[in-house]
């Protein structure tokens, strides 16, 4: 059974993971003690990772690159979360630069 601190992170990642769900994204929940949030998006392949952390007044979400948004609005986070990932339309080059 995880201690309170991580079933408080666990519960602003599944709040994010929600929201990310309702934008067409996906995400899977990752670590034991620590656990991340891994978002990608199934169309283009693009992801990152999300991190939630505590800090003086409340938490965090921090996902690279630069991205940070108060957890107490998940669904703005998952906008912004969607506006890094990009759209369907948006494919990963697969010939060399």
């Amino acid at each position: 059974m995880p201690d309170a601190f991580t079933q408080q992170r666990l519960v602003h990642l599944d709040s994010l993971a929600t929201e990310l769900k309702r934008r067409g994204l996906a995400s899977r929940t990752l670590g034991g003690t620590a656990p991340v949030l891994w978002v990608w998006h199934p169309d283009n392949g693009r992801q990152t990772i999300v991190f939630a952390t505590p800090t003086g007044d409340g938490w965090l979400f921090l996902w690279s690159p630069d991205g940070q948004q108060s957890a107490d609005d998940p669904a703005h986070a998952a906008e912004a979360v969607e506006k890094l990932l990009g759209s369907a339309t948006d494919r990963p080059r697969t010939d060399p630069a």
